[in-house]
């Protein structure tokens, strides 16, 4: 991954973006996307939405959801002492936060706080069995108690204080690559579109906000965007490390390339179009089965208005919802190549209802002029040494 890349995706994660207090990371999206897309709004419920005009009128619009919030705490509560009590914001496991490092955004800037808990020696034989609730955890400031009544308000947001670190084999552990590596993503896929002459129906990137608490942000955009068919892409947990069922949750594996759905959440053709895609593009991909409704936007842009056909792609993440949410870097730009083949391959005839959708269509030449300068810089970003070219 080429140096400019990388240094994006790490701002992403290490700009703070709690479910409802995404403006920081959304401020980023704009600016990266300011000179290359035809118009970049965002509405009131915060998402970023950003609009590469097609080059046919006829073609299909694609929409490709990514969402920008993570996961957090909320200051509920100040005591006499100056200790803050929390609720979570999203999926937050109790059981990791004792001891952790914290930041909290107050109006006047980021205090640096301590999850505190009892040391083991003060703990009951008996307490020590049981996971610490998070009503019973406290955010020490290490200030006096006046100094934090002015700082802290109740509602203040508060994020995991760590930021993105390589190491190993191409691999990456940060807070919150669930879901930045897919706004990252969804940059990347803009970009390439518009180096290789565009898509042939309009291609709208979306940093959606809010769905670590139900999909909020994927409603209200799939709703305004109305696309004619539409992308969404997460993480999915990876189960290539000890401990997980393979025979429940499937073989996924950092590293091997991007992930594709199939199931109830998804419609068939645009399945069947993403696995062309990869192939096309030479691309080794994965497939999940997700026999219900996912936990992802998609769940939300299906069923917009009369139904949007939609499809779910994502990169394997190992230890979600934890403060070391750890990704191979090559599935990275391995995902943005099939997705922005996808979007070159809509012909104008295309249709996405079960059961009549035609075949896949190609460019006459097989590839948008550019693509396949595009896939040799990233061919070389992978041969590139760790530290990026």
């Amino acid at each position: 991954m080429k140096k400019k890349h990388l240094k994006f995706l790490k701002q992403l994660v290490e700009t703070p973006s709690p479910t409802g207090f995404e403006e920081p990371a959304a401020a980023l999206v704009r600016e990266r996307l300011a000179d290359v897309a035809d118009e970049v709004a965002t509405d009131t419920m915060g998402s970023v939405r950003a609009v590469l005009e097609g080059r046919d009128a006829g073609a299909p619009s694609l929409m490709l959801a990514a969402h920008m919030d993570e996961i957090g705490l909320m200051v509920t509560y100040i005591s006499d002492e100056g200790f803050l009590s929390v609720a979570s914001l999203g999926g937050v496991d109790a059981a990791i936060l004792p001891g952790m490092r914290v930041d909290v955004h107050t109006a006047s800037g980021t205090l640096r706080g301590i999850v505190g808990r009892k040391p083991i020696h003060l703990i009951e034989p008996d307490e020590r069995k049981t996971v610490t609730p998070l009503s019973s955890l406290v955010i020490d400031l290490g200030m006096k108690p006046k100094r934090v009544k002015k700082l802290v308000r109740v509602g203040d947001p508060i994020t995991f204080g760590v930021g993105f670190e390589r190491f190993g084999d191409d691999m990456a552990v940060s807070k919150c690559f669930d879901d930045k590596c897919g706004v990252w993503i969804a940059c990347r896929v803009m970009e390439k579109l518009a180096r290789a002459g565009r898509a042939p129906g309009d291609f709208i990137a979306v940093a959606t906000t809010q769905e670590e608490i139900g999909t909020r942000g994927a409603m209200t955009s799939a709703h305004a965007v109305n696309p004619d068919v539409a992308l969404a892409f997460d993480v999915t947990h990876a189960t290539d490390y000890p401990g997980i069922d393979k025979t429940k949750y499937g073989k996924i594996v950092c590293g091997a390339g991007p992930v594709i759905a199939r199931g109830p959440n998804i419609n068939p053709v645009v399945f069947e179009r993403l696995v062309a895609a990869a192939e096309a593009e030479g691309v080794p991909y994965q497939l999940e089965a997700e026999p219900s409704v996912t936990g992802t936007d998609a769940r939300a842009i299906q069923v917009t208005r009369g139904g949007i056909p939609t499809g779910l792609i994502s990169v394997p993440l190992r230890y979600m919802h934890t403060p070391t949410e750890v990704i191979c870097l090559r599935d990275l730009e391995a995902t943005a190549r099939p997705i922005t083949r996808f979007a070159q391959d809509l012909a104008p005839d295309t249709s996405f209802v079960p059961g009549l959708g035609g075949a896949v269509t190609e460019n006459a030449e097989g590839k948008a002029a550019g693509a396949d300068a595009d896939a040799d810089a990233d061919a070389s970003d992978a041969s590139a040494a760790p530290e990026g070219a």
